[in-house]
């Protein structure tokens, strides 16, 4: 499986962008997806994760009430809207498919990643 992020860009303080995650093929085993970051010095950090039939999601505290995570399996694809951006929301946002853990939070648990698509807030 192969994982494809686009939607990245520069933006101000309290704009939006939509990033999207294609993927070759969802695996039979209808399992969760989610979407990491990763800032220049820090570790991973999960950001958020949606069930396979996408009504059941979770957020990281930093996004909650600003970042709205959805997929259509129709499509094979993930989405993440993001709104009102902080310049700490920079970073480089990596969509991750096949989760096999109930601890969603974990990158490990997460068999598929993509290249990652820079997102940059900044005045």
């Amino acid at each position: 499986i192969q994982l494809v992020e686009s939607g990245g860009g520069v933006v101000l303080p309290g704009g939006e962008l939509r990033l999207s995650c294609a993927a070759s093929r969802l695996n039979s085993g209808r399992s969760a997806m989610g979407w990491f970051r990763q800032a220049p010095g820090k570790e991973r950090e999960w950001v958020s994760t949606v069930s396979w039939s996408g009504t059941t999601t979770y957020y990281a505290d930093s996004v909650k009430g600003r970042f709205l995570i959805s997929r259509d399996n129709a499509k094979n694809s993930l989405y993440l809207q993001m709104n009102n951006l902080k310049p700490e929301d920079t970073a480089v946002y990596y969509c991750a498919s096949d989760l096999s853990d109930p601890n969603y939070r974990d990158p490990r648990n997460y068999q598929y990643w993509g290249q990652g698509t820079q997102v940059t807030v900044s005045s």
